[in-house]
């Protein structure tokens, strides 16, 4: 699966969160600045091309339903980032994170606690 570009990652995170829909509805879902119309369309084309939705005609326009579910792509995408910046370790992001001060010690008695008792969030 491949790596999804900042574009088409927006677009798919309106996409799973509507569990699919009109070209219309992703933008109306979108944060401002909204894209165009056709540059969204052009987008959820190439998402279509590369596997990451199926599409259903409807009259004139399409239905677009994601082939992907967000979070196998989440999968991915972090075993990929942590393979190819942190030596595939998980240890090595959070002491990252830790020593940039972008998590609190309390987050991370909170991460220890979710891991004892494998709970998530």
């Amino acid at each position: 699966m491949e790596k999804l570009t900042q574009q088409e990652e927006e677009a798919m995170q309106a996409i799973w969160s509507l569990d699919g829909g009109f070209i219309k509805e992703f933008l109306e879902k979108l944060e401002e600045p909204k894209p165009p119309y056709t540059t969204l369309a052009s987008t959820v084309k190439n998402l279509e091309k590369k596997g990451f939705l199926q599409s259903e005609k409807f009259g004139n326009t399409y239905r677009y339903t994601p082939s992907i579910k967000e979070e196998d792509y989440k999968n991915r995408f972090m075993k990929g980032f942590v393979g190819d910046y942190f030596k595939n370790s998980y240890k090595e992001l959070v002491a990252f994170f830790a020593k940039e001060k972008q998590i609190s010690a309390e987050e991370l008695k909170e991460i220890i606690d979710m891991i004892e008792n494998k709970k998530t969030n």
